[in-house]
């Protein structure tokens, strides 16, 4: 399908204030111009995307057959291969073989607000942009170009943006911790990450609805994602000096973990002394010990309502109809097990 229209040549004379003919010679080495004036128009033109987006003019005229999924998640933690946190390759795996069978092929994309830029990533027939972020700017940067995109969960921010499909964060948080009122929390702590996406607010929105409805006063706080296991213990160290709640619920499986380990090495063991559990199951929490009560993401569904959408979108359809939530899995294990 035709986008709109890109960064041109004339674009970067603009930019750099420069001739045509001067930005033509420093992009393709030629001509006679100071090697100032070269490296600044070089800069000007990398900073606008210009080479990337003029190869892809050459190719988005028409459907090439592949799609990109970017992490913002992984964007922010500024590691796409995080130790232990398997969910996002669930994903990525399912979004792929899924993928295939309808005829595309699957890139991978890290931030496209950053330079250098892939030179294909404007090419691609479409995005599915994992967890964005409150009023995202890679969302922004595609919608601006007129390449489809959808998002794994909702935009913060964005009302009016609904080609978006996820697991139902608020459900799973109700879910688990009506699991652990069963099991005979009264008080449950809530760790969550800082990453500005729907999986985190969502899921505090509805720790604090519950906190309510139970007559009991939430106890949230805020761990970075990168700081995985350590982070999990600094919030353990947090909680044996100012008391401890029956229950902690720990967005992450890295912070549960370290958190279940920390607190153990204090004398407090779960599940005879406190439950833990965790929103995202990861190989920590099912190899710690006890093994950590988890949500298992539905990456399946959630993938399938994606590609539906970008589909029609990339197709030139509207897009019409309401988000999609799918339904998550809660696996019971020891840590929650009296």
């Amino acid at each position: 399908m035709v986008r709109g229209h890109g960064i041109t040549i004339r674009d970067v004379a603009k930019r750099a204030g420069v001739s045509i003919t001067a930005v033509s010679h420093a992009l393709n080495g030629k001509g006679t111009i100071a090697e100032a004036t070269r490296e600044r128009i070089v800069r000007v033109a990398t900073e606008m995307g210009y080479q990337a987006d003029a190869m892809a003019r050459g190719l988005r005229s028409s459907s090439i057959g592949a799609i990109g999924v970017v992490f913002r998640s992984l964007d922010a933690l500024g590691d796409y291969q995080p130790s232990g946190v398997d969910v996002f390759m669930r994903f990525v795996g399912e979004v792929s073989g899924q993928a295939l069978a309808r005829g595309l092929s699957v890139v991978l994309v890290p931030d496209l607000t950053r330079t250098p830029i892939q030179p294909l990533a404007f090419s691609l027939d479409g995005y599915i942009v994992a967890d964005p972020h409150a009023d995202d700017a890679v969302v922004a940067l595609l919608e601006r170009r007129g390449i489809p995109v959808v998002a794994k969960g909702r935009v913060p921010g964005r009302d009016d943006f609904a080609h978006w499909a996820s697991e139902d964060d608020a459900a799973s948080m109700r879910r688990l911790l009506d699991h652990v009122a069963r099991a005979g929390a009264r008080t449950v702590a809530l760790v969550h990450g800082t990453d500005p996406n729907a999986w985190n607010l969502d899921s505090l929105a509805a720790y604090e609805a519950w906190c309510a409805a139970h007559g009991t006063s939430p106890r949230a706080s805020a761990q970075p994602e990168r700081t995985g296991v350590e982070g999990g213990a600094e919030a353990a160290r947090r909680l044996l000096a100012e008391g401890l709640p029956d229950a902690v619920v720990c967005m992450t499986g890295r912070h549960a973990a370290g958190l279940q380990h920390e607190l153990a090495e204090g004398g407090v063991h779960s599940p005879a002394d406190i439950l833990v559990a965790t929103g995202s199951d990861s190989l920590h929490a099912r190899t710690a010990r006890p093994a950590i009560t988890a949500i298992e993401m539905n990456p399946r569904d959630t993938a399938t309502a994606l590609l539906d959408r970008l589909q029609a979108l990339i197709a030139g359809d509207g897009g019409s109809g309401r988000p999609r939530l799918t339904t998550t899995r809660l696996r019971v294990r020891g840590s929650t097990s009296r």
